[in-house]
Formats: C-alpha cells, structure tokens, sequence
C-alpha cells in the first residue's frame, strides 16, 4: 500500500488545528485576507504579466483581460457582498412548529484543496480561491506543473503574503498530486479534464469528501438561418482566438443551417484577417508543451496561423471524438433544427453552448430544450465573466459551480437550525399518542399555504 507523503500529512494537519482554533471564522479576518490577496496581485502585476507570456505567450492585454482583471473583480464583489452573504437569515417555519423560528448558517468546511489547470494558470488558480477565503476556510493550493512559470509565482507570491497554516501553495507534478489525494482535505475544488476528474472523485469518495470539479466539453456554436451572421462569426472568432482555443468555454465547433454556411465562412476567414493585421501573429498564445502542439497537429492544426477551419466536418469524424482545446474549428451543417436537437441530446452535456438567432421562439425552444453548463444568446464566453451566473458544468463537463456569491455558496455548507421557545411545550407529539396526534396532522396537510 503506497504510504502517505508525510509533509504533506503535517500540512494538512497543521491548517486543520489553525481552523479548528476559530482563526479564519470573523468577517474582519475574510475581509482582511481578500484584500491583502488584492493588494499583492497589484503589487506582483509585473511579475504576473510575464510568467503568463513565458508559459503561453499571452500578451499583456490578453493576460490581463482574461486573468488578472477577472480574479480582482472577483475580490471586490466579494468584499463588497461579504457581509450579506455572511449574515445569518431567518426563514419561514411551519405553524406546526409553533412557537419556533428556523434560521440558516453560512459555515465554512475547513481544509479545502484547489487544483488548478495550465491552460488560465493565475485565473482558475485564485477564482476558487477567492470562494474559499470569502467562506472561512484554509487552502491548499495545487498548481499545474505544466505552467511552470505562473506555478513558481504564485508560490512566491502567496508564501509572501499568508503563512502556510492558512493558505499553502505545493508545486510539482503527477506525484505530487497523487499523494495530495491521499491526504483528507474537508472540500476539494478541481479544474481540468473529464478523466482526471473522474480520478479526483474517486479519491475522493474514500472519505466522502465533497467535491466541485469543473470539467470541459465539446461546446457548440449553432447558427441559425436568422442570425446575424457577420456578428456571429466575430464572436465566434474571440470565442477561439482567446489563448489560442486553450478554453474550456471556446467554441469548439460549429453547427450551422445549410443555408447560410458559406456565408458564415467567408465572414470567418474575414475577420480572422482583421484580428492579425499583416499576418503579424507574435503576440499569439502559443501551445502549452510539445505533447499538446504533437496532438493538435495530428488533428490537422497549424499551430502558428490563428484558427484553422475546417469547413465539411461531420460528426464521425475523429476531431469530434473528443474537446479539441486548440486553434481547430469544425464546421458542421445541418438542415433542420429538429436535427440540432437530435443531435446534442445523445452526445455528453457541454460545458458551455452559444446559440445565434434572431428569433425569439427559436432560441427560447432550443435553450430550453437542451442541457449544458451555461452559455449565451448571440454571444460566447461572456457569461461566465458575469459574477450574478453560476459558472459550471452539468453531467461529463462537471458538478458545481461557482464566481460571485455562487464561490461563497460552493465553500459553504449551508446549516439549518431550528429554535424552539422552552415557554410552550405542546403536549401531543409526545408518546403515548392519541388520535388527536392523527387528527393534527391531517388537518395540517390541508392548511392552504399561506398557513404553512
């Protein structure tokens, strides 16, 4: 039997006796650290911005866009909510609990483990971890090792601004996280693929450890024949421009009417053209490592030219066996909505789903018609920059979710208290039990609602 790794045993250890000690319960000390986490990622901006271009060659725009500004949004929603979503809330109480009142509590799990992706290596790292500080826990954070440059910073930069006992950062790869695993952690938070999540839940059924995973998913775009189609194609492009179609939200293929196909694809091709002016594409996101870019260009990728489409692709071919988490897009057409539906409803939940339309009962009909994590009407990606969604998946693409008071609710558990006035004691629902006992209960379940 492999044995545990015994620091990381005393780790977890130590950050359970610093919870179990009260340290991180008061609101003033969740507010504090949100703002301290504030403070060093201002500070350590610099430091951020080129880590983020040395592991995928963001641009400092990109970087900042889709990293830093999201977590520090994140910061300030929460530290100006935190106090709302703290507070203790009265409930309704049956009248048959007469005379109690009933009450909910905010609590915090405890020792709460954080394992974070390559592919938005600051982002996806400190979005949850946001959650966990605003909800009282202590942190163990898991890195990816294939983000080799973001990994060390955020070592350096959280060690500078928490002591371990209450947020710790462990670097390393595959055995590293196989021995975290072994350790009990009170909530674990994963972001990554289906098949490593299926690993983490396994692990962590052992001690019936709750668990978020945030998985992907083959995410389609449908163009109907009443969209816009111009506009479709732009957002479409962003939605697979972004770090090089290295998103778990990216469009991952498209399904369009007939009708309007070759009209989508020229529109394409011409913004493409826009988005890199006189070719220059040294500001592009590269792949993340060499085992990506092999996978990707067996798929038919060229991997230094934006996005490359491939305009007759059907569902059976290998490119839809699987996300395809890079600079591909696949076109697929079909002849009826009837069909769309079809389709999807046998194939895996999605992550994310972007429908273009310009009529109103089609998008309604087919948005509630077909399951998927979240997504966006005539538009893509920008849901999940909203901190009033939930951001997750459904079924393959994840369980869970959270961003805005959904990370608060996530790192929660949610406790119900009722309490019960000891100056009236009613005596029937003591034993021995009379027939008025029966009598209650029956009138009760009559009651019109407004009494319950």
């Amino acid at each position: 039997m492999d044995q545990p790794n015994t620091s990381f045993s005393q780790l977890v250890n130590n950050q359970r006796d610093y919870f179990r000690k009260g340290q991180t319960f008061p609101l003033e000390f969740r507010k504090r650290a949100l703002q301290k986490l504030l403070v060093t990622i201002t500070e350590e901006e610099t430091a951020i911005l080129e880590a983020l271009k040395a592991d995928l060659n963001k641009s400092e725009t990109e970087a900042y866009i889709s990293e830093i500004a999201l977590v520090k949004g994140e910061i300030k929603h929460a530290l100006k909510n935190l106090k709302t979503w703290t507070k203790v809330k009265r409930v309704k109480t049956p009248l048959i609990h007469w005379p109690s009142k009933s009450y909910l509590y905010s609590e915090p799990y405890g020792v709460v483990l954080i394992m974070a992706p390559w592919n938005y290596p600051f982002q996806l790292t400190l979005s949850p971890l946001v959650g966990s500080i605003a909800a009282g826990n202590c942190t163990i954070i898991k890195p990816s090792a294939y983000a080799k440059a973001t990994s060390s910073t955020l070592k350096r930069i959280l060690s500078k601004a928490f002591n371990e006992e209450y947020i710790a950062v462990i670097e390393g790869g595959r055995e590293e996280t196989a021995d975290l695993l072994k350790e009990r952690f009170d909530y674990i938070f994963f972001t990554g693929s289906p098949n490593v999540g299926r690993v983490v839940l396994e692990h962590a059924s052992k001690h019936l450890t709750p668990v978020t995973l945030e998985l992907g998913g083959k995410s389609p775009a449908i163009v109907t024949e009443s969209a816009n189609i111009k506009l479709a194609a732009k957002r479409i492009l962003f939605s697979k421009l972004l770090n090089a179609g290295q998103t778990c939200i990216a469009t991952d293929y498209v399904l369009v009417d007939s009708k309007v196909k070759e009209t989508l694809i020229t529109s394409l091709k011409e913004e493409q053209q826009k988005a890199f002016p006189g070719d220059d594409f040294s500001d592009y996101p590269k792949i993340i490592n060499e085992k990506h870019t092999r996978r990707l260009e067996a798929l038919g990728a060229p991997l230094d030219r934006g996005i490359t489409l491939i305009e007759e692709a059907t569902f059976d071919d290998k490119i839809m066996e699987e996300e395809i988490f890079g600079p591909l897009l696949p076109i697929i057409t079909y002849s009826s909505l009837e069909e769309v539906s079809e389709r999807l409803l046998i194939r895996e939940k999605p992550l994310a789903l972007y429908l273009f339309s310009e009529d109103k009962r089609e998008s309604e009909t087919l948005l509630k018609r077909l399951s998927f994590g979240g997504g966006c009407l005539n538009d893509a990606l920008i849901h999940m920059v909203n901190p009033h969604l939930p951001f997750g998946g459904v079924g393959n693409s994840g369980m869970g979710s959270y961003h805005g008071k959904y990370s608060f609710e996530t790192f929660s558990h949610l406790k119900g208290v009722t309490k019960s006035s000891t100056k009236v004691d009613l005596p029937f629902r003591y034993r021995p039990y009379s027939k008025l006992v029966k009598r209650l209960s029956n009138l009760y379940i009559h009651l019109p609602n407004w009494w319950l």
